[in-house]
């Protein structure tokens, strides 16, 4: 994959381009991006595809440290629903 493919619409481009981008943006952006990618494109090769092409140029700017959060897994969902999840316990 390469970034075209993995930012069709340029949007991750154009976050690295604008000056004194804040973080909250940069998450706003990511949000928009992923909602953008095609279903069967895989969103961490993606992201990891991003990072390889932009990051080394720009360690310290805002959408590199989203798109590096973005590939830490997350907690596990678990379900509370029922009985337990209306009493609380």
């Amino acid at each position: 994959m390469d970034a075209k493919l993995a930012d069709p619409k340029g949007l991750v481009r154009e976050s690295y381009a604008i000056e004194g981008i804040t973080a909250g943006e940069c998450r706003s952006i990511y949000l928009d991006w992923a909602l953008s990618l095609a279903g069967d494109t895989d969103a961490h090769e993606a992201m990891r595809v991003l990072l390889s092409h932009y990051a080394p140029a720009n360690p310290d700017h805002p959408m590199t440290k989203v798109l590096t959060d973005g590939l830490v897994p997350g907690d596990k969902p678990t379900r509370r629903g029922g009985r337990s999840a209306r009493l609380g316990g």
